[in-house]
């Protein structure tokens, strides 16, 4: 019974694709929709476009990492994202830890200072409690506490 339903909904897809016109179809037979399509498109365009870019981490220096992790690919494109997908965590990572400082810093009301020529300098503290979010948990030795 469960054949009959199953090959009547796959003779209801044959039918609307061919009323929709002629879908492309994966070697297994199954039709891709245009949702799918499009997405391949799109990725396939991103990747053209990442021949052009140069994200701020070096290829050499993304080259290195990734031969030490034992990553190997020819495809500078797929590099180049990797170098834009670290480059994104390192930017959230830092965002964070300097929300976590202005939080610190006004939740202490003793320290008063009003000059605004004050830097904000990345703590040790902010930067763990930052990544704590990202599920990398760092702690200084206890020689430095």
């Amino acid at each position: 019974m469960e054949t009959q339903q199953g090959n009547a909904a796959n003779s209801d897809t044959a039918a609307s694709s061919s009323s929709h016109g002629q879908r492309p179809a994966t070697p297994s037979g199954r039709y891709i929709s245009r949702s799918e399509i499009q997405s391949e498109k799109s990725l396939a365009e991103f990747l053209v476009q990442m021949d052009d870019y140069a994200p701020i981490i070096p290829d050499a220096l993304t080259d290195y990492y990734l031969a030490q992790a034992g990553f190997e690919c020819t495809d500078v494109r797929i590099k180049r994202l990797l170098a834009l997908a670290t480059q994104k965590f390192i930017s959230d990572v830092t965002t964070d830890a300097f929300q976590y400082n202005r939080i610190r810093q006004q939740a202490s009301k003793e320290k008063k200072f009003h000059s605004k020529d004050r830097k904000t300098v990345l703590n040790m503290d902010d930067l763990s409690a930052a990544l704590s979010e990202y599920g990398v948990n760092i702690k200084k030795p206890e020689y430095f506490s």
